[in-house]
């Protein structure tokens, strides 16, 4: 990641914690002052795993036979923050099919906190990993698919086999969604 782009991110990343903090209502306080019990429920959520090629490889590989889809996305990125609610839906719709869906979060360590009251909100049902910090990204990207040059949100569609049968760089309405998952339930 360059300078510029770096900054940016961090830019994206403050905005989006200073629209979380606000748009949160208040916890309610015990006489003690703690936290009452329905706080911290974003705390419950685990923490994605990390992957690097080799892992996010193995997990492509676990889900091998079914019809596969992976999201690329991240906090500080809006386009994939608007996108992630449809693909829970998607997941809903389509898991009775036997479609699998799977998130990946490029969010950095510092952004733990933004990810796990994502994933508190968000209540995908399905697994999220993360990319693991420090690792080569111009040998991750494409070795997670040879188009992708790290614009997100990034989502690949797997056929059965393990093969790649599509990818979306960028957002897409959900009818162009639900044909990709079509797509992937009739690649044989």
């Amino acid at each position: 990641m360059n300078r510029t782009h770096r900054r940016a991110c961090f830019v994206y990343a403050v905005f989006f914690l200073l629209f979380v903090l606000a748009a949160s209502p208040a916890r309610p306080q015990t006489a003690a002052g703690k936290p009452s019990s329905g706080a911290g429920k974003a705390s419950a959520v685990a923490d994605p795993v990390l992957l690097d090629l080799a892992g996010y490889k193995q997990m492509i590989a676990k889900y091998h036979g079914k019809p596969l889809v992976v999201n690329f996305w991240a906090t500080w990125c809006e386009p994939c923050r608007d996108e992630y609610p449809m693909l829970v839906e998607l997941a809903k719709q389509f898991a009775p099919q036997g479609v699998v869906v799977v998130g990946v979060s490029m969010d950095d360590d510092s952004d733990m906190n933004l990810v796990r009251h994502f994933l508190a909100r968000n209540h995908p049902g399905f697994p999220n990993y993360r990319q693991k910090p420090g690792i080569d990204v111009d040998a991750f990207y494409p070795g997670v698919n040879p188009d992708w040059h790290g614009t997100m949100p990034q989502t690949v569609f797997y056929a059965r086999d393990g093969r790649i049968v599509g990818s979306f760089t960028g957002t897409r309405p959900r009818p162009v969604f639900e044909q990709a998952f079509h797509l992937i339930l009739d690649t044989h």
